[in-house]
């Protein structure tokens, strides 16, 4: 039985590579390491299928150091320990460190991130970490210092073209059949940006006609995913297409939906804090200041998972989930952020007026600092109106009620302090 098409297609140099051109172009970071053949630890952050496992493989055989390959999801200390023996054992005087190569390492817990620190400490391995989730939650802060984190990037249109183009040119067996392309939008966008998703539709269209000529267009493609929608989700690859739809469930105010998936993420085995996690974000981003609750139950619901684990943890999942979803939504908060970091991105930055500096030096004070500030407990109903933000942006505003009763009620507060000005919309 030959390998799958996204296996006989994995490049074997930097040159067949496709795609991370920010990470393997000419004069880029990673390029220029593996060309010295001198690495360093480091940890590679992406979404599926874009070339994670296939980069550390490539830089291995290039330098030709021991390669040693661990998963998360079934590997623990014991295991860790002993390929990290026997890497010492087998490296020679001034040869290069052995690789070892961890995929999914957010799914190490904290004892087998431990295990590693001294081997990558003292330079007996050098780690490769690929994870899908963000390092920074989910790698161990002493490993993570001694590691640089290098992020991969969805495949663009033009990177899959050229995946497609090489598929069906250079494969041993599809160069022998007769291939029409004539649409490739439904193809590529059911790809997602994964590389071994594209490849694993080829190969669906390709088994589905037989001995007949193979014809991609986008019917086609809808049509053969719909008989057949396990058949590019292979080992969990529809991950970020599931929450997608979890979190718009949430924000459309559709609890049956947003359990649904739920159970669908459950059943799939993905990991629950990650689950949590999104749950926290969507409480902040989507439910906002129209029902702030939300947030402190979503946070409950992550500790409570984290402290009970499965099975009884889907229970918190899905009492936060039904009350997001039912929750009225708001994203003020989250607009608000985003403009006014755009704002100081535009405007740079400007100089704090003068009465809100602090003056603890006799200088300070002689120069003006803190000099007109109106302290605010003083004064009736603990308000004075004074300016807070830089001159050139006095007339700015960033924050707008959105249309529910909790911020209506803001609103009519802040209409009440600074006049109808402070609410108006732009």
């Amino acid at each position: 039985m030959s390998a799958p098409l996204a296996e006989r297609l994995r490049p074997r140099t930097l040159d067949e590579y496709i795609g991370q051109e920010h990470l393997v172009g000419p004069g880029a970071v990673l390029r220029n390491m593996i060309e010295s053949g001198h690495i360093s630890s480091f940890i590679l952050w992406g979404p599926p299928g874009v070339g994670k496992t296939t980069l550390a493989q490539i830089i291995a055989n290039r330098l030709e150091s021991p390669f040693y390959t661990l998963s998360a999801v079934s590997s623990g200390v014991k295991e860790v320990r002993e390929v990290i023996d026997k890497a010492a054992r087998n490296r020679f005087f001034n040869s290069a460190a052995p690789i070892l190569f961890i995929d999914e390492i957010h799914r190490f817990s904290k004892a087998q991130q431990d295990s590693l620190l001294a081997a990558v400490e003292n330079g007996t391995i050098t780690l490769i970490g690929a994870t899908t989730e963000n390092p920074s939650f989910e790698v161990i802060r002493p490993l993570l210092s001694r590691c640089q984190v290098y992020t991969l990037k969805s495949l663009s249109k033009d990177n899959l073209s050229q995946l497609l183009h090489r598929a069906v040119t250079e494969d041993v067996f599809l160069k022998e059949r007769s291939i029409e392309i004539k649409e490739t939008e439904s193809l590529f966008r059911y790809s997602g940006g994964d590389a071994r998703k594209l490849l694993n539709i080829l190969d669906l269209l390709v088994g589905a006609a037989g001995d007949d000529k193979v014809v991609i267009d986008n019917r086609s493609v809808a049509q053969r995913l719909q008989q057949n929608p396990l058949a590019y989700d292979k080992d969990g690859e529809m991950h970020y297409d599931i929450i997608s739809a979890f979190i718009k469930s949430i924000r459309g105010s559709d609890p049956d939906a947003a359990v649904y998936w739920l159970a669908r993420m459950i059943e799939g085995g993905e990991d629950p804090k990650f689950i949590a996690r999104r749950l926290v974000i969507s409480a902040a981003e989507d439910i906002g200041l129209a029902n702030p609750n939300a947030l402190l139950l979503a946070n409950a619901a992550f500790d409570a998972v984290a402290k009970i684990g499965w099975p009884e943890g889907r229970i918190p999942l899905a009492e936060a989930t039904v009350y997001l979803a039912t929750s009225p939504k708001s994203n003020s908060a989250y607009k608000a952020i985003n403009d006014a970091m755009a704002l100081v991105r535009r405007t740079g930055n400007q100089p704090v007026p003068l009465h809100l500096r602090n003056a603890p030096t006799q200088l300070m004070e002689e120069l003006g600092y803190s000099d007109g500030y109106i302290y605010p407990h003083d004064r009736p109903g603990h308000f004075a109106v004074q300016q807070y933000l830089p001159d050139a942006l006095q007339k700015q505003r960033l924050w707008y009620a959105a249309d529910n009763a909790a911020e209506h009620k803001v609103a009519q507060r802040m209409e009440q302090l600074w006049g109808k000005s402070f609410t108006a919309a732009d």
